[in-house]
């Protein structure tokens, strides 16, 4: 896989997936994605409702039909920064860290990214416009067809995945022989790329920008392609689909999501302040109105 290097990257031992704090802004390292139920938690109940109905509603079928819906890119014209001032009017429904606009973790990623990085521009906007796909909530997607962990669609659901098998009860795919089997409709180590992914704002950014002719090199386009994979990249699933290029993309997955997952804090970033540099790379690196 063609990528470019990160300076002082630092790969993770997978023993320690995605600790790279003992405790960040005093939440500790286990109180971060806690999917646990509690009907008497708002968060949490909105939380497990948002992912039970992905895993009922998203199938084969479902996903082919929002590729050919989005895919198309005729939905809006926008900038880039245009459409991350929208994501202030979003809060993702499927995150039990945070209850801050989208927005503003952003720019939290996309500043710790640079602070350990600082020679990488191309990473730090990358942070920034990780979850830009997610502009798919304002055109009448819901957001349990936008947000949340990903995973393939068309093979038997990995028991890492969030609430597990059983929230995938009232899903027809379940029970069809052609999907429901350890490989369903992939071949052994048919590689990530070759995978029907479940639909999302990671998929939908990826191919945006491989539409809008964005200048990020690959190592950025396949953290934000992957960066939701939770079940592959943590929870150590899906290997027997995964193929040798699989094994770099992984180290650039892992070290993306430490900043995207410990920089939800309640210590938000001055970002009229911050918004010169990153105009700066957006022209630098997607410049202009992009189709979307």
């Amino acid at each position: 896989m063609a990528s470019a290097d990160i300076k002082g990257i630092s790969i993770i031992d997978p023993s320690q997936l995605l600790r790279p704090e003992p405790v960040f802004h005093d939440k500790p390292i286990d109180a971060f994605r806690d999917y646990t139920i509690d009907d008497s938690d708002p968060i949490k109940e909105r939380v497990r409702r948002t992912y039970y109905l992905m895993h009922t509603h998203v199938t084969v079928d479902l996903v082919k039909q929002k590729r050919e819906k989005w895919l198309k890119f005729n939905h809006f014209k926008s900038t880039i920064k245009d459409a991350l001032i929208r994501l202030n009017e979003l809060v993702d429904e499927s995150d039990p860290d945070t209850d801050l606009p989208n927005i503003v973790h952003a720019f939290q990623t996309a500043e710790r990214i640079r602070q350990d990085h600082p020679d990488d521009d191309w990473f730090h906007l990358t942070g920034l416009i990780h979850d830009l796909g997610k502009v798919m909530a304002f055109y009448d997607e819901p957001q349990w067809c936008v947000v949340g962990d990903t995973f393939p669609v068309g093979c038997q659901w990995a028991d890492s995945i969030v609430y597990g098998p059983e929230s995938f009860k009232d899903n027809p795919d379940t029970y069809n022989p052609k999907y429901n089997t350890k490989y369903g409709i992939y071949e052994p180590h048919c590689g990530l790329d070759n995978l029907l992914m479940s639909w999302s704002h990671d998929e939908y950014l990826y191919q945006f920008l491989r539409h809008n002719n964005s200048k990020i090199p690959l190592s950025g386009l396949y953290m934000i392609r992957y960066h939701s994979f939770y079940p592959w990249h943590s929870g150590g699933d899906y290997r027997h689909l995964s193929n040798s290029k699989d094994v770099e993309t992984l180290k650039l997955v892992l070290e993306f999501n430490k900043y995207d997952l410990y920089t939800k804090s309640e210590n938000v970033p001055d970002i009229e302040a911050l918004w010169p540099y990153y105009e700066g790379l957006i022209d630098k690196y997607i410049p202009g109105v992009c189709e979307w």
